[in-house]
Formats: structure tokens, sequence, C-alpha cells
């Protein structure tokens, strides 16, 4: 893409955990919020490698089994899942995460990530993204009610202010896996416990020049911007060049803020483990939730944007 620079961005909100409260930043920060080193003080830190995930799952008997995406699928084709054992799958991520982050290809590589100062603004290199992402990619499992005895190395609810209910989804894959523009209707704390990730964000005034997709997905609304393959969308990508939004290099140990309805992409430097955790008062549970379990009926009923979705593949 000779000469295109791509959208603006500035440097995400960073905080360190020892400074960091929690009622006093989440209640009042519509900004997306880095807390450094958060996930380091608590349990998950010391039992959640790649290979003492594997024991358990083999403990399990019969072993555990999860669904693995295959394929780009915010913005690209749907395709059919692979079932398979997660036990051998992790122990191939642990031979590969020896590789150090700081040397490999990024949107903001790391020296220019270490020479940050608040305020300034900068383009990306999106010749960084020349890979096919998501070759296989344990997305979204619900890993906590397969493994219930994690459910302890996570402060949960304390990670929100007065009463929510949580939910909980655990993404584990190799290096060049991609999440897809999108945006979330509850608010998220995305916790990363092994390897690192790229994050760029983007808020609501940015919505215009992010071409919102008729693609359904529960929970989120899909961007049309592939940053996989943006030489493929000229007036898709010139119009994204028109945005303003935020980077962040998510590092293992880190928890990051994401505000409800803030645009995301995701993009794995290494093997990763990362949970996200999605926070929601009773109010947004009746009304964001009831509103997104109609939608869903109405999909699996075949009445709204059947076979134009994340779970359901498309027909050859």
């Amino acid at each position: 893409m000779p000469g295109w620079t791509g959208p603006e961005f500035g440097h995400v909100d960073e905080i360190a955990f020892e400074d960091f409260e929690l009622g006093a930043h989440v209640a009042t920060h519509d900004r997306p919020l880095l807390v450094k080193g958060a996930v380091k003080h608590w349990p998950a830190w010391q039992h959640w490698s790649f290979e003492q995930i594997a024991e358990r799952c083999e403990a399990n008997q019969p072993p555990i089994q999860a669904r693995f995406q295959t394929g780009l699928t915010e913005q690209g084709q749907t395709l059919p899942a692979l079932h398979q054992p997660v036990a051998p799958y992790l122990r191939e991520l642990q031979q590969q995460s020896s590789v150090s982050p700081d040397s490999l290809p990024a949107l903001l590589p790391h020296e220019r990530w270490q020479a940050r100062q608040p305020g300034e603004r900068f383009r990306l290199d999106w010749s960084r993204m020349d890979f096919t992402p998501n070759r296989t990619y344990l997305q979204q499992w619900d890993m906590l009610a397969a493994l219930p005895a994690l459910r302890k190395d996570f402060p949960l609810r304390r990670l929100w202010p007065g009463a929510r209910l949580t939910w909980e989804y655990v993404f584990i894959g190799p290096s060049n896996t991609l999440s897809g523009l999108h945006c979330d209707f509850p608010n998220n704390w995305f916790c990363q416990v092994r390897g690192v990730k790229e994050f760029i964000l983007f808020d609501q005034q940015q919505t215009p020049q992010l071409s919102v997709s008729d693609k359904y997905d529960w929970g989120a609304t899909l961007s049309g911007v592939d940053i996989a393959r943006l030489d493929q969308q000229p007036a898709i990508r010139d119009r994204f060049a028109q945005a303003r939004g935020w980077h962040a290099r998510v590092e293992a140990g880190d928890a990051l803020y994401i505000p409800r309805r803030t645009w995301h992409a995701v993009v794995s430097l290494t093997p990763s483990i990362s949970i996200g955790i999605f926070g929601l008062t009773p109010s947004e549970i009746i009304i964001g939730g009831g509103t997104e379990t109609l939608k869903d009926w109405a999909h699996h009923a075949r009445l709204y944007r059947w076979r134009n979705c994340t779970c359901h593949p498309a027909r050859a």
C-alpha cells in the first residue's frame, strides 16, 4: 500500500497497578485504560502456563476437547469449527513461546513503543499485517466452565465496582492471530496472562470511518474494515484512514479496561493466553442483554441475518 499511512493514533492511558483504584477509575474513565502489572498480583499468574492448563485438561476424564476457530470470523467468511483435544495444542504453543516479542514485527515496533511520549500522535506500520490470520485459534473458550477449579485464580467480581454479573471467555492461540475490528455492548477487562498482544481502539465518534457491517455476532457490532487485507478494500481503507484512535501494547501481566462500545481489534505478537471478563449491571443485563437475546432468537429462527454471521458456516 505505497503512500498509505492509515489512521492517526495516540497511546492508551496507562497506570501502575499500585496506583489503581477500582471504583475511582472504572466508574469515571470513559477511555481505555491499561493497568500495568495487574495480573501479576493474582493466582492465575502462577497457575496459568500453557503446560499447567494442558495437564489439567488431560487429567479430566475424558480429556477436554474444545471448539477451535479457523479463519477470521469478524470480517472473513465463517468457516466450520474444528473440534479437537486442547492439551496437545497447548503444548505446541509452549514450544513456540520462547521467542522474545521485542524483535518481532509489530504495528508499533518495540523501539518506537519504548520511546513513547504522553500526548504524541503517530501512524502504525501496516506492513506488519502481511500474514494469514487465525489458522487455528481457541477463541472465546468457556475455560472456567470446563475447568471450574481455575475460577478462584481470578478476582472476577472484584474487578468491577458495585453489583455486577460477569461473563468470562478465554483466548489461547499462536502468534499472528487476529480478533477483527468490532465493539461489544458490555464493559470488558481484557487480562493478558501469557504473551503479548497489540490493540487498536476507537471510540464511538469514529464509527462513520469504520464501515459498520451487517454481519451478525452475539453481543457485538462488527466493522467491515479487515485490517488483514486493507489493500483489497480501497474505498473502506481510505475512509478508515480518516479515523483517530488509540494503540496499546498489552504485555504478560497487564489488564486493559475497554469501555462498552469501544471499537477494537487485537493482534498477537506471540503465543498468548488471555481472558476477557465482561461485567454487567442489572440494568445492562435487562436492556442490553434483553435486546441481544431477542436478536439471537430471531437469528436462530432464520429471521435475522441467517448465514451472515459468526456462528454458522457460510454455504460454499
